[in-house]
């Protein structure tokens, strides 16, 4: 085992910590990027990993960004700061530095019409001065890499500020769900928060980039009203009237769009609720074969999602239609006020004019994009900071910090009252008088529902207090009533971030017996558990649980019924080695009074709740003195038998290297999706020929002395109308591909998730699942179409300007030639370090998800041991590793945008040198003029085209990580209609197991190894053997929920494995190990189908002794039932999935760990109703519990996946080697044990 754990932390081994090298760049290095060149060249040499990624600077770490947040919130001094004051407070400066790179990217490109317009009349001849066309070559080159090297870093500061307050807010929102109220928990669910974390953070910081777009655009446009005055005088007016009437046409629009955007994201919020919740408890839903109705719920809500989606697209390719035609508007209307004032149109003011407004084009064009990104920052903001002002918890007012030994008890209550509501009128617990001195052992006992584990809640200052008075001292050790395991290692999971110590770490795993399970596992402590502990039995789970509170070295231990999933020597083992601290017990009635005596008089004392209203203190008549048993078993630490045995939790898949064009023939493959991209990219392809006849016409006419101005400007709006059509289909066929491609994709891709074996949730984190169906799907949604048509738009728009600057001046060309070489070479390296970035970025940011997803479902048991910092620690560290790809990937963006613009400036300065030394009159003055303006927006159609192509690269990693979970391997066909069971099947009952032998996976061990036995029909079968033996598994492969190795089950005559698994699933019932419930009301948890009256329901929550607490309630079976079931016992829900049974009356009925978490009295009710409502159905159960089993025709005994034996228990009862009597034997001697004497 020392060889498995020095090989698994060799690989885990971090490489050597790098700072960026932006941190010691120098302004040279930073302006140019030359700092990126050396991780660039290593992404050319190899593919680039995770370890290669350099850290940020500290300045930009998510911890530094949250402590200036803090700082400036605690500035303001008020009761509710100002989240977004804080958030300007702590950026002011970069916001100001880059606005003045903005600023000078307004003044640079409004240079580039003056001086096409000064080159027109050198032209002309009528230049100044001798080289006065040489200096304005020279000119256009220099404003263009001002230009460039300006924008370079307006975008790139922007970027960086944004990440920065991503950062900080993501910890904001991690911190704040940690100590996050009981009653805003029921407004804010798991799947919300998640969608604040993966999508609203991401959107705000997104919008720092898009924020000088809009003050800069309305510059630009009153800089361009001014040199356009100076052009055609005051049929600028014309110009103006239409530039504010396209603005006044989207103010109600956006205010649509605001609508549309805030009624979306409600939509993406319900359907990931139900996705998670739905993931969570897949297994559950297939147990009930409620996945096909369960998926159908989603399916609905994705419809109202896609309603107010196809709103969202139709408005997006509205402002794109709106603002890619302004340009011809305004042009169209300022050339036939010209013609009315009587100003003479010619070469030097119509071509400043277009060059004028080619250049705002595009600032025009994103527009809409702005208004976009503003609306949904608008509202993700609005939601964070209604989130981040949500009431927390105050335990802080119940957990006092001092020295323990300075007071005489450790808990003390006085006439209190406590209520999950915090305005509630009636409280949950009333009157509560409890103390507890150091040294007792205190059991809590009392009926389901009573109260129990809402006392333990109460003390750990979940619970908000309403009246009276609560003290605990001392460091606190929690165990929860269902097991909270994270992924990781199972030595992970005990220090859970205290430090190693052997000797201690030892005696904790033999204190709680998990030296033989450790010895069993293929990587010994190193074995990585699955999320939620699935690798692991029910058992396993809680003393993993155990062992972790007695690492921690606390002064009171809370322990919520934590011996229910083990047997009676396991149970009585562990709790004989834990009375050595100070313990608070908890757990039903029958647990430490009945069923386990014992450890009720082994405590000083115990409480009873009766019906929530007070304590009832009674003494134990006696005490018993415990001697440590002496532990003569050493943890041996032995190699490997299989040393190819693989981790359960896999490192998540990204593809590698340059993936082509595949993930974009994965979309355009998705319902019509190559028709709709080809006749859009057709249409912008015409609008790209009318641009270029509407300005070729302008340029051989304008000065042509038989063509007069009122037939110039008719034929040149007749053009310019004729393209805005072009225009209208684009936009219309962008919309329809983005619609039918996302409804393709997520039928496909929920299809995958519902007929996924368990084996994928088993290895799969939820959080890496949930980061597929909220970023990635969000950003396929909205983004992925209109990146994909503007990508292939600007393309074509930059292709034209080639292509009319090499009709003018062919010259040019051999200068463009090795320009575009270079330009080539320049986007090849780029792509080698690019891609892969992106995929690091996409993976770690579902770590993010992942964690936060873990944290939420264990928030009470982080608080309990007072973690909170070291996971906002861990927090950090993620949203670190994130941050660091997606830093480095929008800065080699920038890296070739900057080296592409410089091309395109040589390009145009070459051009125009061209012209300068050509003989005069080569040219007219209007293909000059037409050939410049094309000139002057290479530059941006290139760089837009750059940008675009970046962009969909980004969101097609969202496509290619879709992709990968559209494809997982499927389980069994759910029907197959020639194998369909008959309507009454199975009759009988009778169930034949071969030589069954199962695994969990093909690398794994045998789970079962060879069981071979017969249920007879009607018989009640139980099935016993230690914690982990395979008990569980067996009902799993009755299921189908693991298919075997080889043998097979029959059930009434029929192979089970040759039928569907919705007919084989919905023709069994099966009490689960977990209890589960979902969010909705008492009556669809119980009959989800509608198929039952309400007086069936009533009858059957009767006889599960839940209508007084229904009753209490006040709304009857609408009674709500919130996320998770929390706001019902474990044991009343564990009576709800009685009641399913009940109401479904299946002939083959399983009980997996059924009765755990139920009083004595409520267990003897249920067995005799079980005995009574199924006595002629087989039942099959499984049980810790020997009094559950003894009534049983047979028992079935389980020893490491082996059948021991099988046999009527008063059989097994007589033989000496029986495990079955073993088992018995040892229950009743720990009772005995505990007799007074």
């Amino acid at each position: 085992m020392e060889s498995r754990r020095k090989r698994n932390m060799k690989v885990e081994t971090p490489s050597v910590d790098r700072v960026t090298p932006f941190s010691k760049a120098g302004f040279l290095s930073r302006m140019s990027f030359w700092w990126l060149n050396p991780l660039m060249k290593t992404g050319r040499a190899k593919t680039l990993e995770d370890e290669d990624m350099p850290k940020l600077r500290e300045a930009d770490g998510a911890e530094e960004c949250y402590r200036l947040f803090l700082e400036q919130l605690n500035k303001q001094k008020r009761a509710k700061p100002s989240i977004l004051k804080a958030l300007i407070s702590c950026h002011w400066k970069e916001i100001f530095l880059s606005g003045c790179f903005a600023l000078l990217k307004v003044l640079a490109i409004s240079a580039g019409p003056l001086l096409l317009n000064a080159f027109i009349l050198v032209a002309e001849g009528k230049k100044s001065f001798k080289y006065e066309g040489h200096l304005l070559a020279i000119s256009f080159f220099l404003s263009k890499s001002i230009e460039s090297i300006s924008q370079r870093q307006w975008y790139f500061r922007s970027k960086l500020t944004g990440l920065k307050v991503r950062s900080l807010l993501i910890a904001a929102i991690y911190k704040k769900q940690l100590r996050l109220s009981n009653s805003a928990r029921l407004v804010h669910s798991s799947g919300e928060i998640m969608n604040y974390v993966t999508l609203d953070a991401y959107r705000i910081g997104e919008f720092l980039f898009w924020f000088h777009q809009i003050w800069t655009t309305s510059l630009q446009l009153c800089l361009t009203l001014v040199i356009v005055f100076r052009a055609v005088k005051l049929a600028t007016t014309a110009a103006l009237v239409v530039i504010i009437l396209t603005v006044l046409c989207n103010i109600p629009l956006a205010k649509l769009q605001h609508k549309f955007q805030s009624k979306l994201m409600v939509a993406q919020d319900e359907r990931l609720k139900a996705i998670s919740e739905a993931l969570v408890n897949m297994k559950v839903l297939k147990l009930y074969a409620w996945d096909t109705h369960f998926k159908n719920v989603i399916e609905n809500l994705r419809k109202v999602e896609c309603k107010w989606l196809t709103s969202v697209q139709l408005e997006k390719g509205y402002h794109s239609l709106l603002f890619w035609s302004t340009p011809v508007w305004v042009s169209s209307t300022t050339f036939v006020t010209c013609y009315f004032l009587r100003v003479p149109l010619h070469a030097n003011n119509v071509f400043t004019f277009v060059a004028t407004f080619r250049l705002v084009q595009d600032p025009i064009a994103v527009i809409p994009d702005a208004i976009g990104v503003f609306i949904q920052a608008k509202v993700s903001f609005a939601r964070i900071v209604r989130f981040l002002e949500a009431p927390e918890l105050q335990s802080a007012n119940t957990r006092k910090n001092c020295d323990t030994e300075s007071v005489n008890h450790s808990i003390f209550i006085k006439s209190a009252e406590f209520s999950w509501g915090e305005n509630s009128s009636k409280p949950t617990l009333r009157n509560i008088n409890l103390e507890v001195r150091a040294g007792e052992k205190v059991a809590i006992c009392g009926e389901v529902g009573s109260g129990k584990s809402t006392l333990l809640e109460a003390i750990l200052g979940e619970v908000p207090k309403t009246q009276g008075t609560i003290e605990v001292y001392g460091k606190i050790s929690y165990v929860s009533q269902t097991a909270w395991i994270q992924t990781g290692t199972i030595q992970e999971n005990i220090l859970f971030g205290s430090a190693m110590d052997s000797e201690k770490y030892r005696e904790t795993l033999e204190r709680c017996s998990l030296v033989k399970d450790l010895e069993l596992l293929p990587f010994g402590d190193l074995t990585e558990i699955g999320e939620r502990g699935v690798n692991l039995s029910g058992g396993q789970k809680q003393r993993l649980q155990l062992a972790r509170a007695l690492y921690q070295n606390a002064d009171i231990f809370l322990l919520d019924d934590p011996f229910s999933a083990l047997d009676a020597q396991t149970a009585m083992s562990v709790f004989n080695l834990l009375l050595d601290g100070e313990i608070l017990l908890e757990g039903p009635y029958h647990r430490l009074v009945a069923s386990s005596k014992e450890f009720l008089d082994f405590v000083n004392a115990h409480k009873e709740t009766a019906g929530s209203e007070r304590l009832a203190v009674g003494c134990s008549s006696h005490r018993c003195e415990i001697s440590s048993r002496d532990i003569t078993k050493t943890y041996v630490e032995k190699q490997s038998k299989d040393d190819n045995c693989d981790q359960l939790i896999k490192q998540e898949e990204r593809e590698r290297g340059d993936t082509g064009l595949k993930p974009y023939r994965q979309y355009l493959n998705l319902n019509k999706g190559f028709l709709f991209f080809s006749v859009a990219a057709l249409f912008h392809l015409l609008f790209a020929i009318g641009q270029i006849l509407q300005n070729s016409w302008m340029a051989a006419k304008v000065d042509h002395p038989h063509v007069n101005q009122l037939r110039l400007v008719l034929v040149y709006m007749l053009i310019g109308l004729v393209s805005i059509l072009f225009l209208l289909g684009r936009s219309l066929c962008t919309v329809a591909l983005g619609l039918k491609a996302s409804e393709t994709l997520f039928s496909q891709l929920l299809d995958s998730f519902f007929h996924a074996p368990m084996s994928f949730y088993d290895s799969t984190p939820l959080g890496r699942i949930l980061s597929r169906v909220s970023s990635d799907l969000s950003d396929t949604d909205l983004d992925v179409p209109f990146s994909l048509i503007f990508s292939v738009s600007s393309s074509i728009n930059t292709c034209s300007a080639l292509v009319v600057l090499a009709v003018v001046t062919w010259q040019v060309l051999f200068v463009s030639i090795p320009m575009i070489y270079l330009t080539i070479r320049f986007q090849r390296y780029y792509h080698a370090s690019a891609k892969q970035l992106k995929r690091i970025n996409g993976t770690t940011k579902s770590l993010i998800a992942s964690h936060l997803a873990e944290s939420m479902a264990g928030a009470m048991t982080v608080r309990a041991f007072e973690k909170e910092e070291g996971f906002f620690a861990k927090n950090f560290d993620l949203i670190d590793t994130n941050a660091s790809p997606y830093f480095h990937s929008f800065s080699v963006d920038e890296w070739l945008i900057q080296r592409t613009e410089m091309v395109s400036a040589a390009v145009l300065a070459s051009a125009s040198l061209c012209m300068v030394l050509l003989p005069p009159r080569t040219f007219s003055s209007g293909f000059i003029g037409m050939a410049l303006s094309y000139g002057l927006s290479l530059s941006n159609n290139l760089v837009r085209t750059i940008q675009k192509q970046c962009s969909i690269a980004n969101n097609i990693i969202s496509v290619e990580r879709l992709n990968q979970y559209m494809h997982i391997p499927s389980e069994a066909p759910t029907i197959i209609q020639e194998s369909r069971p008959s309507p009454d099947w199975p009759a009988v009952g009778k169930v034949e197991i071969e030589d069954l032998q199962v695994r969990y996976r093909s690398t794994a061990p045998l789970v079962l190894c060879g069981i071979s036995c017969t249920f007879e029909g009607g018989h009640k079968i139980g099935i016993v053997g230690r914690t982990g033996s395979g008990k569980s598994t067996l009902i799993g492969a009755l299921f189908r929920l693991v298919e075997p190795a080889s043998g097979k089950i029959t059930v009434d005559g029929i192979d089970i494995s040759k039928i569907g698994l919705h007919d084989l699933r919905s023709r069994l019932g099966i009490i689960p190990q977990d209890p589960t419930l979902f969010n909705g009301t008492v009556r669809y948890n119980l009959d989800p189908f509608s198929q039952h009256s309400d007086q069936e329901i009533w009858e059957v929550i009767g006889k599960c002794q839940l209508q007084e607490s229904l009753l209490e309630k006040g709304k009857g079976l609408e009674s709500l039932v919130v996320e998770h079931g929390s706001n019902w016992s474990v044991g009343q829900r564990q009576l709800f999935c009685l009641g399913r049974v009940l109401l479904r009356r299946r002939r083959l009925l399983m009980l997996d760990e059924a009765t755990a978490s139920i009083d004595n009295a409520t267990d003897m009710i249920l067995q005799k109703i079980i005995r009574t409502e199924f006595a002629d159905h087989t039942v099959i159960i499984v049980a810790h519990r020997i009094p559950t089993v003894m009534d049983c025709t047979m028992i079935l005994a389980i020893s490491d996946g082996k059948l021991v034996e099988y046999d009527a228990p008063t059989k097994l009862m007589k033989r000496e080697d029986s495990l079955f009597r073993q088992l018995v034997k040892e229950y009743w001697s720990s009772c005995q044990s505990t007799e007074p004497h």
